[in-house]
Parts: structure tokens; C-alpha cells; sequence
């Protein structure tokens, strides 16, 4: 694999990149952190609940809000440059509690123990791959490509066996996409980490780069936990 080029800099002025770089995905990590606690929040009270949210996760409410997280995904995505820093926050926040909200249906197939477990599992996982990303001298530019094409892959696929239910290829499915969000983890880290160094010193700039940071490795982080508890989850 290709080595990434060192720029040919002044030690003093590596030292000052290197910073910039660690207080820019701490602002990452920090708004993601805050993402999954409302996301857990979320669902534990929905579940609690669920007398009252179950007419909204049947049918026609469940596929609106579903099309409502495509719909914040993408227009986070597309609008950000437009948008002010604040909105930007509240979006991501919103697509948090709407991502709880559904995944609180995840209690009423899956042991409670079993989701915390796998919790923990995927934090530890996300951890020990994000700090690869971060301090690998590797280029994973061409392992993100490659990543992004087999993620596409694995969409179609899974909207294919809507139609087949093929539990073989639904097993396929699932355990390429650990595979391929843990390599989307590293990737997503490294490309953070050198994206902070060509943001201005703007603080709204900043803090708009750091909430569609967290976004990435947050959909990383979802993606990972739901096919590792389909894989290791103890259903009811």
C-alpha cells in the first residue's frame, strides 16, 4: 500500500499542523459522542414507551420516517456550505433522535443485554479502527473507493432480498458490511484528519466541518452496531 508524502515543513510548523488536526477530531469525536447518547436516549424512552409511538412505527409512519433520515442525510450532505452552523447542529441532533426513535424497535427483537453488549463491542471496535486511521502513515484513499463501491453493492443487494428473502444472501450481506463499515471507519478517520488542515480558522467553518465529521463516523458507528447484532444479538 502507498505511503502517504510527509510535507517537506519545518518541525515547528508540523508540531502546529498536528494540533490543529488533534483539536479538530476531538470536536468530531465530542459532537459523534453526543449523537449516540441522544440516539440511546432515544430509543430506551421510545421503547419504555412504546404504547404510544407503536401506531407511528407501523406501516406508512416507519417508511415516513425513514424517507425523514434520508432526507436530513442528504440534505446535511448537500447544504452545508449554505447552511449556518447552527442549523447544520440542529440537523444532525434531529437525525440522532429520529435514528433512536427507530432503532427502538431493536428492543423488541433483541435481549436488552444483548443490545448493551454489542454496544460495547462496536465502541471497542470503532476505537481500535478509528486510532488505526488516525496515526496509520498509509494512503487509505484507494481503500475508500474501493469501500464506497462495495457499499453500494451490499444497498442493492439488501434491496434485492426485500423481494427474495434469501437468508443465505442476507447473512452475505450482513457480514460483508462489517467488513466493509469497519474499513469505512478507518478511512472516514484518516480523511478527517487530513480535511481539518485545509479548513479556515473560521469558527463557523470549523464547527460545520466538525458536525458533518461526526455525521460520517456516526453512520460508521450505527451501521457497524446494527450488523454486529444481527450477527451476535440474543434474540427474544
Amino acid at each position: 500500500m502507498q505511503r502517504m508524502q510527509q510535507p517537506n515543513i519545518p518541525r515547528i510548523e508540523r508540531a502546529d499542523a498536528a494540533e490543529v488536526q488533534r483539536a479538530f477530531i476531538t470536536k468530531v469525536y465530542g459532537w459523534m459522542a453526543l449523537a449516540l447518547v441522544i440516539t440511546g436516549v432515544m430509543a430506551v424512552a421510545t421503547a419504555a414507551n412504546i404504547e404510544v409511538f407503536l401506531p407511528v412505527l407501523r406501516g406508512p409512519g416507519l417508511i415516513a420516517i425513514m424517507f425523514l433520515q434520508l432526507g436530513l442525510v442528504f440534505g446535511l450532505g448537500f447544504a452545508i456550505n449554505k447552511i449556518s452552523a447552527n442549523v447544520a447542529t440542529g440537523l444532525f441532533l434531529l437525525y440522532a433522535i429520529v435514528t433512536g426513535f427507530t432503532l427502538s424497535t431493536l428492543f423488541f427483537v433483541y435481549t436488552a443485554d444483548s443490545i448493551g453488549t454489542v454496544f460495547f463491542v462496536t465502541a471497542g471496535t470503532f476505537a481500535v479502527v478509528s486510532a488505526y486511521g488516525y496515526v496509520t502513515k498509509s494512503d487509505l484513499t484507494r481503500w475508500g473507493n474501493l469501500l464506497l463501491m462495495a457499499l453500494i453493492g451490499i444497498l442493492l443487494a439488501s434491496l434485492v432480498n426485500m423481494f427474495l428473502q434469501s437468508e443465505a444472501l442476507m447473512w452475505v450481506v450482513t457480514y460483508a458490511g462489517v467488513a466493509i463499515f469497519v474499513g469505512l471507519i478507518a478511512y472516514d478517520t484518516q480523511r478527517l484528519k487530513n480535511m481539518a488542515l485545509g479548513l479556515s480558522d473560521d469558527g463557523e467553518v470549523q464547527r460545520k466541518g466538525a458536525v458533518i465529521g461526526a455525521l460520517a463516523l456516526y453512520l460508521d458507528f450505527i451501521n457497524l452496531f446494527i450488523r454486529l447484532l444481527r450477527i451476535f444479538g440474543r434474540r427474544r
